[in-house]
């Protein structure tokens, strides 16, 4: 892999579909000391959608940020 002037790379095509990554994904990228290696972990999660013409409550919005958050600080 070359690392572009953005500091950019491409990720190998064996390498995506082994993991099962498209376009469009998000990922993590870490550093790990113990190994000296770079990690790219796929973050996977769920959906949370809400169905239009109902009303929801404060609460219910809340909790759906609060997972978004979590998810995306895992």
């Amino acid at each position: 892999m070359k690392v572009t002037r953005n500091y950019q790379v491409t990720i190998p095509s064996s390498i995506r579909r082994l993991i099962g990554l498209r376009e469009g994904d998000r990922v993590r990228v870490v550093y790990d000391s113990s190994e000296n290696v770079i990690k790219i972990i796929p973050l996977r999660r769920k959906r949370t959608t809400i169905r239009l013409g109902r009303r929801i409550s404060v609460e219910e919005l809340e909790e759906a940020v609060e997972e978004y958050l979590d998810e995306a600080t895992r």
